[in-house]
Formats: structure tokens, C-alpha cells, sequence
């Protein structure tokens, strides 16, 4: 079986890794929530904190159904389905099994690959390497890009156009500029309002 035959499967997925944790940025911070992390991504981004996720090959494939439960014996009100990048997958048969154990599908993507399934929070964090679908970037509820530059502000207000006007923007320090990079934010933010600040707080609560 070859990578591309993995990317397409239904019925299972590539799962590297899988955890009942906090929300840890943007709008849903603070909430119980459980993870799983798909592997398989060529978005490439220089600065990933799980370039592990980026092969999917070397990680076994699991049936949807199991993942579901899995998440519903967890007592998780929410699932976050992250990777790598999720919608290299088609995650029709995952989500609707979530949903069929009452658990609400959130899903966090670069908006490179076009949306499947019918998540119930969809949050596009853009990257350069591999730029968002414009109709991806039209259904997102949250809007969040990483500064790591200050010509990323820039290059966050052109996206910032590109969403609907109900969808939310923030901005959040890359982890390993944080102390750099966040008297920016906090200044940009003071001057243009519409934006808010999201911080990995469980990074610093040193949880996954």
C-alpha cells in the first residue's frame, strides 16, 4: 500500500497520537477537550513542533470506529482532530462517528486541502509554505496565524479579509520567539482591536 492509497482511506486513519487534554489556544482555550492527531502533511512549515506527523506511513492505521469510542470512554465533550494536516484525509466516516456519540468535532488546518465531513468548529491557521483554498478560508470559525516576523502582521491582514465577517482573528506568538514576539502582539493588538491574542497556554501549564 502506498502513501497516496493511505491518504485516501475512510474507514481508517493514520493516528500517531491520541489524549484527553485542555484546549490550549484560541477561542475554545480553557475547555476539556480530546485529541487526536492524524499523521500525514506536506505543508513543510520550517518551524513545526511535530514534523514526526509529517509521514504517514509510519504510523498504523485505525479503524474510525474505534478512534470514536476511544474519545466517547474519555467523557470528552469535545474532540480536536489536528495533525500533520487532517484534511489530507477525508474525515467524512470519523466525524460522523463522533458525532454519532454526541461529541462535537473541532478540527485545526492549515486550509490547504478542501474540507470533508461537517465539522462543528472548523480553525484555519495559514502557513506560507503551502497557502489556504480561498473557499476553505470562506467556512472557517476562527482565523489564527502564528507571528514568528513582524512582516507576519502584514501577512495576516491579508488573510484577515479573506474570511467571512463572523469568523474570529487571532494572533499567536511562535513558541520558541514567545518572549520575542509577544510585546509585538500585544502592541498590534492594542491598535487594531479586531484581533485577538492566543497564547499555547498548555505549554505553559507543561501539558500536551
Amino acid at each position: 500500500m502506498d502513501k497516496s492509497e493511505i491518504i485516501n482511506l475512510k474507514s481508517e486513519l493514520p493516528l500517531m497520537e491520541h489524549f484527553y487534554t485542555i484546549c490550549g489556544e484560541g477561542f475554545h482555550q480553557g475547555k476539556a477537550a480530546y485529541f487526536i492527531r492524524l499523521a500525514g502533511c506536506d505543508v513543510g512549515c520550517v518551524w513545526c513542533d511535530v514534523k514526526d506527523s509529517w509521514d504517514a506511513t509510519k504510523y498504523p492505521l485505525v479503524d474510525v470506529n474505534e478512534i470514536s469510542d476511544t474519545v466517547s470512554k474519555s467523557g470528552a465533550p469535545i474532540c480536536v482532530i489536528t495533525g500533520g494536516e487532517p484534511f489530507m484525509h477525508d474525515l467524512s466516516a470519523l466525524i460522523e462517528a463522533l458525532h454519532n456519540q454526541n461529541i462535537k468535532v473541532h478540527i485545526e488546518t492549515s486550509g490547504a486541502y478542501q474540507i470533508s465531513g461537517n465539522p462543528d468548529w472548523i480553525c484555519v491557521s495559514p502557513k506560507k509554505f503551502k497557502p489556504p483554498i480561498e473557499s476553505v478560508l470562506l467556512k472557517a470559525h476562527e482565523l489564527k496565524v502564528v507571528i514568528f516576523n513582524k512582516t507576519d502582521f502584514e501577512w495576516a491582514e491579508e488573510y484577515s479579509v479573506k474570511v467571512s465577517s463572523t469568523c474570529l482573528l487571532f494572533l499567536q506568538p511562535e513558541w520558541s520567539k514567545a518572549e520575542q514576539v509577544t510585546p509585538w502582539i500585544i502592541d498590534y493588538v492594542k491598535n487594531n482591536p479586531q484581533w485577538r491574542i492566543s497564547l499555547q497556554v498548555h505549554k505553559y501549564m507543561n501539558i500536551p
